[in-house]
């Protein structure tokens, strides 16, 4: 005898869609309704997301040395031009920036002394750089 399952006779009869009313140990069809609570139709939205949960990312900051420059890569994103602000003292650098929701402010120590007043900076697209000269 194999191991597969076969149809016997008796098992034919509770298939048999004639009988599927009269036979006693068959369910009926109506029974087998789901409540409309199994599956609601609300979209649950996450923790994370819901009002007043959610935070911005913080910005991503990169430092490179150089022979005679220090390079300062900030990623600040849906800031504009003219509300950043840059302080340079000694071995510390400072940066601050306003929008009309939120305020950004990051403090940063320098690898090497620099020359706060030789200083260029560009700012594209959200993502500012600064060069600073060594002493």
């Amino acid at each position: 005898m194999s191991a597969k399952w076969r149809r016997s006779k008796k098992q034919l009869k509770w298939l048999d869609p004639k009988n599927l009313k009269t036979h006693p140990k068959t369910l009926q069809i109506e029974t087998l309704k789901t409540p409309r609570s199994a599956y609601p139709q609300k979209h649950h939205i996450f923790r994370t997301y819901q009002k007043g949960k959610w935070k911005a990312p913080k910005p991503l900051i990169d430092i490179f040395q150089e022979k005679s420059w220090i390079t300062i890569v900030a990623e600040i994103v849906g800031f504009n031009k003219e509300t950043l602000k840059i302080n340079v003292k000694d071995q510390k650098i400072t940066l601050s920036a306003k929008a009309k929701d939120r305020r950004y402010y990051k403090s940063l120590n320098l690898p090497k002394v620099v020359i706060p007043n030789v200083m260029h900076t560009t700012y594209k697209n959200g993502v500012l750089e600064i060069k600073l000269k060594r002493r």
